[in-house]
């Protein structure tokens, strides 16, 4: 996997070239751009799909020990990855976590030409549900992180409320799930790196709330696409996200919860080809996709 060396390090990435649109897909914490691999598939050799693994717990190479991990910091290696790899006219697509707000405020989204928001965080839901509450205090409490990651060893624990078990319908892949846990079980730097993001829940809330009243400015096409039976990202919280912004469209995703990619991987990328081809979002595919 290519890596590209930014300020705070060395972030992997995976891209498909081509000459089609670019399209630049975001994963949530604890998790990399495997996240993807199902949507890409689907979108096929049209398009040309990056996908970084962002420093977020599952990464395995470990950021420098002064570097900046915390939403604000994150948002910034993203637009700085972008500016790296000369990428323009970006359709950039957050699940999970959403950088996008920041992103605007920050003025750093020069480079994209449009957003898609899918089941992710907003400034009313920050950090996201049960499982952010938790992961935020574990962050906070010292030896907290190892005692929260070493019962996803068990297969059947991934499943509970507090863990992943609100974020998807069906399970997370083991063989997936085991390459995302790894580099923190393993590695104390890796949760060095994972403690100053989700350590820094409340300054990230403030800045959330804070950055909403620039998205009104922001004029190119936002396509809010929503999980249907969500348990961590409120339906309600979509919806107001979607009218934040001037030009967006709101779709709900049926069959699915938080992880569409993992849910309704024909289905998100349907509407993200549609959306990105400039049409309307045809209706989802049929559950199970």
């Amino acid at each position: 996997m290519p890596e590209v060396e930014l300020s705070a390090g060395a972030v992997r990435y995976q891209d498909t070239g081509g000459e089609g649109p670019v399209v630049v897909l975001c994963h949530g914490l604890l998790m990399t751009a495997s996240l993807w691999d199902d949507v890409v598939a689907e979108l096929g050799s049209g398009f040309r799909c990056v996908r970084p693994t962002m420093p977020m717990g599952a990464h395995r190479r470990p950021m420098r020990a002064d570097a900046d991990l915390s939403l604000r910091g994150q948002v910034r290696l993203l637009a700085e990855l972008l500016e790296r790899l000369d990428l323009h006219d970006v359709s950039l697509v957050f699940n999970d976590w959403s950088g996008a707000q920041l992103l605007i405020a920050g003025g750093w989204d020069a480079r994209v030409g449009r957003l898609v928001l899918a089941s992710c965080e907003t400034d009313d839901n920050y950090p996201p549900g049960l499982p952010g509450r938790v992961a935020a205090l574990a962050a906070r409490v010292p030896g907290g992180l190892v005692a929260a990651l070493k019962p996803l060893r068990f297969k059947a624990l991934r499943r509970l409320p507090m863990t992943f078990g609100l974020m998807s319908k069906r399970p997370i892949p083991d063989e997936l799930f085991d390459a995302w846990l790894e580099p923190a079980l393993s590695q104390a730097a890796i949760r060095r790196d994972l403690r100053k993001y989700a350590g820094d829940t409340r300054h990230g809330r403030r800045e959330l709330v804070d950055a909403g009243r620039h998205l009104a400015g922001f004029s190119k096409p936002v396509l809010v696409a929503w999980a249907a039976e969500d348990k961590v990202m409120p339906t309600k919280a979509g919806r107001r996200l979607a009218a934040s912004f001037p030009d967006s469209r709101f779709v709900e995703i049926p069959d699915s919860r938080t992880l569409i990619p993992i849910d309704q991987p024909r289905a998100l990328a349907g509407v993200i080809a549609a959306f990105v081809g400039d049409a309307e979002p045809q209706r989802p595919g049929r559950p199970g996709g």
